[in-house]
């Protein structure tokens, strides 16, 4: 093996391997829109953000009769306070 050859072996290919590595990391940055900074004036409209969507505009479903608690959730932490 030549000398020519080793450190194209032990050298190029890792060097290679690590800068398509870098490359595909760093193509998101490139390719995504500008960030909102602090300071910028916002130009989209105003949005709401609910975590439930269909119960939006709809009472609370997890209500009953006055003085009884609805339990509908199953697991978690249990305590006595």
């Amino acid at each position: 093996m030549t000398l020519v050859e080793t450190l194209l072996v032990f050298a190029a290919v890792p060097l290679a391997i690590y800068g398509v590595i870098a490359l595909m990391t760093l193509r998101e940055r490139f390719a995504k829109a500008p960030r909102y900074r602090p300071g910028q004036e916002w130009e989209h409209e105003p949005v709401w953000w609910t975590a439930n969507p269909a119960g939006l505009g709809s009472a609370h479903a997890g209500t009953a009769e006055a003085g009884t608690p609805v339990h509908t959730a199953k697991g978690g932490a249990r305590g006595g306070w």
